[in-house]
């Protein structure tokens, strides 16, 4: 019985590193691709329906405006100098489009890094982890959040046509674009080990 035990304890431990090892494995694939990425965090001043709807006009009028600022840069890091250098700019085209809209609410534009779940999106998904945002506040900022990708361009409906293509032009590998485009196996126990591993570091910190 106590050697049955021990057995039992083993496979256990064993199964147990595996996953952790897996878990590492996969969380540095994530930020490897966290580097060469910079999502796009729209918050609405409240979850009333017309705040909500206001959060979406503000998300589409910044991404028309990214793109025209960034549609030069040839990395990660050149894309990160352009938008904060256009920070005051972002603040006031997302202002203005309020404003059209006979709202006052002012609009906080950053860049910071953030963390975020797995998120699944409608031609690609991102693991859990820190990414580099560029982050819109409305008003109050006590509203749900939209978030997506502002470099490379995903969520526009060019990108969406050629994702694969754009994102490989932004500097990731074929196989970054594999694992957020395709049905790869296992990728969903892959995500999954990375949000585990995030919330151990995280406790562990």
């Amino acid at each position: 019985m106590k050697k049955k035990t021990i057995v039992i304890c083993s496979l256990v431990f064993a199964c147990l590193a595996t996953a952790f090892w897996t878990g590492l494995e996969a969380h540095g694939t994530q930020r490897e691709l966290a580097g060469k990425i910079i999502r796009l965090h729209v918050i609405a001043n409240s979850d009333s329906q017309e705040d909500q709807a206001r959060k979406l006009t503000v998300r589409d009028a910044v991404l028309e405006q990214a793109e025209e600022i960034l549609r030069q840069a040839e990395d990660v890091e050149e894309a990160q100098t352009r938008l904060e250098e256009a920070l005051p700019a972002l603040e006031e085209a997302a202002e203005e489009t309020l404003r059209l809209q006979g709202c006052s609410d002012s609009v906080s534009a950053s860049l910071s890094w953030e963390r975020y779940p797995t998120r699944e999106y409608a031609t690609f998904r991102l693991p859990a982890g820190q990414y580099l945002s560029l982050r819109l506040t409305i008003g109050q900022g006590a509203g749900q959040n939209w978030w997506c990708v502002v470099f490379p361009p995903l969520c526009n409906e060019a990108a969406v046509e050629d994702l694969g293509e754009t994102a490989l032009e932004a500097g990731l590998t074929r196989e970054e674009v594999r694992l957020i485009t395709e049905e790869t196996t296992g990728y969903q126990v892959r995500f999954k080990t990375v949000e585990w591993v995030e919330e151990l570091l995280g406790w562990l910190g």
